[in-house]
């Protein structure tokens, strides 16, 4: 698990972009594929386990906000302290991030626990779905602990560009969940036929083999040696900087999960054809996922190389490598779309045998597809200035495309002017336009390389 030498004196190339961006392609789309096996398992049970799996996906996102602040403020501390060759710092913020991050997912789960009850409730859970519901949500909340150290150990191996870690635990992760969804929820392989129990202790089982496999690939790198655990007095210095880079990054995720909550909403009180238009959202988005896998692994790797970069006191390369890297993804996702803009009818067939869901997919993909090259470079961008811990510009720029354009124009669009579904996949497409534009003047003049550790002066 040694790194690639060469990085800093040499400058980044798109090789070296390619070098870290593939196997974390590869580790999106595994992550994919465990939800993508839960949901249609799920599904072969009856379907009151799978809308459970689908409502319960989403709505745990709120209990792991925490974690992923946690991790991108991991990914800053840690990427900007290997670049500036400070190995001992860099590993004591991994100490500071699992110890955070098992602090607080533990205390969330004493918290849902607790809250069970009202929490299907305010999910509005269908009565024939509350049992199922309350056995994933409280198999769930126990696996909060595991996951957070599976997310947050991910992040610092990507920080320190050991970036075939993850991948082999998310391998290792997706080829047990298979394993188990098909055997103890279907009962395949001569496994006992658990159903719904099943699927969720598959996940719970999965997910924590994954994490074991971290932990012993952390303690094989060096990276958790009890000779660098932080004293106190450390601690409550180097939190500060960890804490001004996940609070933003936080509120960031809550921002947008409930920007397209409120949005799915606006979808679903259009004035005609409202049920249709919410299906063909929900099919777009299933095909809308898998094409950007590629833009989060980018992303990923602005955030690493960037965060070197600037810790190596070098910010002028680490602006015109984040400039790199969005001309290498943007390209890469556009001919990814040109391809598949042919097949969109027949890729939403096979998601929705309705004609009239088919119908609002199709609309919904073609706008997003036609808007690839301002949503893949915005989220490239996001992922540079991320690396440098300038989470609070891109909190402003996604709260601000998502909440004063995106939904506002929705509302006017599809409620009003156009009084249809294709007013709101207009605002979506001109939101991200607007984001990937503030974005870039945001990365093009605003001086984000001050938020990290070393400032964005220029190391001689």
């Amino acid at each position: 698990m040694e790194k690639r030498a060469g990085l800093m004196a040499a400058g980044v190339g798109f090789r070296d972009i390619w070098g870290l961006a593939w196997p974390q392609i590869l580790m999106m789309f595994l992550n994919f594929l465990i939800g993508f096996v839960d949901v249609y398992v799920g599904g072969r049970i009856d379907r009151e386990t799978q809308a459970t799996i689908g409502v319960l996906t989403q709505a745990m996102f709120f209990f792991q906000v925490l974690s992923m602040a946690v991790a991108n403020g991991a990914v800053a501390a840690v990427s900007q302290s290997e670049g500036a060759g400070r190995l001992p710092r860099a590993n004591r913020y991994v100490w500071l991030c699992l110890l955070l991050g098992l602090a607080a997912s533990a205390a969330i789960l004493l918290v849902g626990l607790a809250g069970r009850e009202l929490f299907l409730r305010l999910l509005q859970v269908p009565a024939p779905m509350l049992p199922t519901a309350r056995y994933f949500l409280t198999v769930f909340l126990w696996l909060l602990p595991i996951q957070s150290f599976f997310v947050i150990a991910n992040a610092l191996f990507r920080a320190k560009r050991l970036v075939m870690v993850p991948l082999y635990a998310w391998g290792l992760a997706a080829a047990l969940n298979a394993f188990g969804n098909f055997g103890l929820g279907l009962g395949y392989f001569g496994l006992p036929h658990l159903g719904y129990a099943g699927v969720a202790w598959s996940t719970f089982l999965s997910v924590t083999v994954g994490m074991l496999f971290n932990l012993g690939a952390l303690i094989r790198a060096g990276m958790l040696r009890t000779g660098e655990f932080p004293p106190w007095r450390w601690i409550r210095c180097g939190s500060r900087y960890l804490f001004k880079v996940a609070w933003p990054s936080g509120l960031m995720q809550v921002v947008w999960h409930t920007g397209y909550l409120v949005l799915f909403a606006i979808t679903g009180s259009l004035p005609v054809g409202s049920v249709d238009a919410l299906a063909g959202m929900s099919a777009g988005m299933r095909v809308e996922s898998l094409l950007f896998l590629p833009p989060m692994a980018f992303n990923f790797t602005a955030s690493i190389l960037v965060g070197n970069l600037l810790g190596a006191g070098r910010p002028e390369l680490a602006k015109r490598v984040g400039y790199r890297i969005v001309v290498a993804g943007t390209a890469a996702v556009t001919v990814m779309g040109v391809l598949l803009w042919p097949f969109l009818p027949q890729a939403a067939a096979l998601l929705s045998p309705q004609p009239e869901v088919q119908a609002q997919a199709v609309s919904y993909l073609r706008y997003n597809v036609l808007a690839i090259p301002f949503t893949v470079s915005g989220l490239i961008l996001i992922g540079a200035m991320t690396g440098a811990g300038a989470t609070l510009y891109t909190m402003f720029v996604t709260g601000t495309s998502i909440w004063l354009v995106r939904l506002p124009l929705a509302v006017y669009l599809g409620h009003t002017l156009l009084g249809r579904a294709e007013g709101v996949w207009v605002s979506m497409f001109v939101s991200q336009a607007v984001q990937a534009l503030v974005c870039l003047g945001v990365y093009q003049f605003a001086d984000w390389a001050r938020f990290g550790m070393g400032g964005s002066k220029p190391r001689k």
